[in-house]
């Protein structure tokens, strides 16, 4: 009786799980240039892949859309076995990106698929860049859409975050059936830092339509409405301070802590 093979030996393909970055061409590594170039597929989201059309002339380019990452990951897999593939991922795709799930999907079919992941420059690093230096030593990064994380569990994070006083950048911050969340963000955060603690909210960021804007926690509502999908919002520590050259104001800062232990 004749055997079936086993799935190593059905694979001859590979798969790259691409991070383009915050959306402009020249933030873009030179790794995930080359590795697109050379994939003969490249699958990913609408937006995503509008962002690199440059890049992708010529090849099979497979579209989805938002909330269809299950699909997308399974998808690509199958296409892995017999070809190069690239999934490509907004940002770094460890960071709220593909990543995840490819390999959660890739781990339940027992295929020895080759894979590499491709970093990027992430909305936060990227956003951070426009400010200033918001994030220049300890802070965390919190997605506030509860698609995936429970709401409940979101504030308790958040809570906990705020509460030892690290800045604190949050992705997601509101949609348009999601509008109660970053208040809630916003609420918690004043239950331990004053007021006067520098926010900077940074959309689009290297994108045509960017924008940069800076306010504090006591006055985010001002300007609670020009935050959307597209914006990341950074709520300061306890050490972050506006940065400024004479009398204007030119980024956000969170000094590491050189001035406790050098003199300048």
């Amino acid at each position: 009786m004749s055997r079936l093979p086993s799935p190593d030996k059905l694979v001859t393909g590979r798969l790259y799980i691409v991070g383009i970055g915050p959306g402009s061409p020249e933030m873009l590594t030179r790794r995930a240039e080359k590795v697109i170039a050379e994939s003969d597929v490249v699958i990913g989201n609408d937006f995503y892949l509008d962002q690199i059309s440059h890049l992708v002339q010529g090849k099979n380019v497979i579209r989805s859309r938002m909330g269809k990452e299950v699909d997308r990951a399974k998808e690509c897999i199958n296409l892995a076995k017999t070809t190069s593939v690239s999934m490509v991922s907004g940002g770094d795709p460890g960071v709220y990106g593909m990543a995840s799930i490819v390999l959660e999907v890739l781990e339940h079919t027992g295929l020895a698929i080759p894979v590499e992941i491709v970093p990027g420059i992430t909305a936060a690093t990227a956003g951070a860049a426009r400010l200033g230096s918001p994030l220049s030593g300890d802070f965390a990064v919190v997605s506030l859409s509860d698609l995936l994380t429970p709401r409940e569990v979101i504030k308790a994070r958040l809570s906990a975050l705020f509460s030892v006083k690290m800045p604190v950048v949050l992705y997601n911050p509101k949609s348009r059936t999601r509008t109660e969340q970053l208040g809630e963000a916003i609420a918690l955060a004043l239950e331990y830092l004053p007021s006067d603690t520098p926010v900077g909210i940074v959309r689009n960021a290297y994108r045509e339509d960017e924008s940069v804007l800076y306010t504090t926690l006591g006055k985010v509502w001002e300007i609670e409405d020009l935050v959307d999908m597209h914006a990341v919002v950074f709520i300061g520590g306890e050490e972050t301070r506006i940065w400024k050259r004479g009398e204007d104001v030119k980024g956000i800062i969170t000094p590491r802590g050189y001035h406790r232990k050098y003199l300048y």
